[in-house]
């Protein structure tokens, strides 16, 4: 798999610097997180990859069959797609950590990459992920860092499962936080100071 099979936005960064990949939600595209991946890491290297799947002309990285239910077997084929995209531009970049952020149906294939194989990163941050089903980890998930937010009325991603997701990866050994706010699916301030806070050993060590 080659580093342009996906459209997707790419930002240079400083020597050493980790390299930083962003999912946008449905909808979105790969310019949607750019700007706040920027002010999270600036000394980062940004890959920003646009979902090659569209429902409705909303582009997403998986399909779907309504609301929260998934087409399991086209997860899997995107999963393994994204990874090998991810790691054909870890293998370009010889990064010093790799971190991924998603929002909403982008946390979602990240945290089905960070499932399958967990290897690829060292830290993730799920926005608002919707994982209605019981995640099969293929490795080691011990000691990898992994930041939630959510909101206690997210229509779209009830707080139960939230609560389920943390409760597998902390059974995997992963080292998760989570970061509630009392709102529904929109980022809100305290989740950016969360990711903030999360990423501040990374940008410390690239002196951003």
């Amino acid at each position: 798999m080659s580093i342009d099979s996906y459209i997707h936005a790419a930002l240079p960064g400083s020597p050493g610097s980790p390299l930083f990949f962003l999912f946008h939600g449905t909808g979105g595209d790969e310019r949607q997180l750019v700007s706040l991946g920027r002010e999270l890491l600036p000394s980062a290297a940004i890959v920003s990859p646009r979902g090659d799947v569209s429902e409705f002309g909303a582009a997403r990285f998986f399909r779907r069959t309504g609301e929260g239910v998934y087409d399991m077997d086209d997860l899997a084929l995107r999963t393994k797609k994204m990874a090998a995209f991810i790691r054909a531009h870890r293998n370009v970049t010889k990064p010093s950590a790799v971190i991924g952020l998603g929002y909403s149906n982008g946390a979602n294939i990240l945290a089905s990459v960070v499932f399958a194989e967990p290897e690829l990163f060292d830290a993730a941050v799920l926005m608002h992920p919707l994982i209605p089903f019981q995640p099969e980890i293929d490795g080691d998930l011990a000691g990898k860092r992994v930041l939630i937010t959510a909101g206690r009325h997210d229509p779209i991603c009830p707080p139960n499962l939230t609560s389920r997701l943390e409760a597998y990866l902390r059974a995997a050994a992963a080292d998760v936080t989570v970061e509630w706010h009392e709102g529904g699916h929109e980022i809100r301030p305290n989740e950016i100071e969360a990711a903030k806070r999360f990423f501040s050993a990374y940008a410390a060590r690239t002196g951003a």
